[in-house]
């Protein structure tokens, strides 16, 4: 059977390739024509293993670009993992942090209570200080009519 240069029939299979075409391709040389051209070598063996050694190249590109493939796919499978992993921790932070906010809330009228003590305990240690100050002008007095 004959078949034309790179037609695989469909069948999957790497085409034996070495045979003469149907008909001519312009500017090729046909098995037909190189056989009534006076070449007396046999091109068969030598189209064979260039066939075979284009198959195993084309073989081993195809494996590694499947490998490439592969690779990517695992690549995206573990960013897909570690992409849900950060939105659990993102979950937890933003509970978290809604749970402190109503802590906080609770706290607030304590809060507001201490920064007003804080204000009247400043106000009372001003007042201390001027009492104490008014208690050492009579004591001062007091020891001066001692001594006369």
């Amino acid at each position: 059977m004959k078949e034309r240069v790179g037609s695989a029939g469909g069948s999957g299979e790497v085409p034996h390739m070495c045979t003469a075409p149907r008909r001519p391709v312009a500017g090729l040389w046909s098995l037909r024509r190189l056989r009534h051209g006076g070449h007396s070598g046999d091109i068969t063996g030598p189209c064979q293993d260039m066939f075979s050694k284009m198959a195993t190249y084309l073989m081993g590109e195809m494996t590694a670009t499947s490998e490439d493939y592969k690779l990517l796919e695992n690549m995206n499978k573990l960013t897909s993992l570690k992409y849900l992993e950060m939105k659990d921790i993102a979950v937890n932070i933003s509970r978290n942090l809604k749970d402190l906010n109503q802590k906080y809330a609770a706290l607030q009228p304590y809060l507001d209570q201490i920064t007003l003590n804080e204000g009247q305990v400043a106000a009372l240690e001003q007042a201390a200080y001027k009492l104490d100050a008014y208690s050492k002008k009579p004591e001062a007095k007091y020891k001066k009519l001692e001594r006369r």
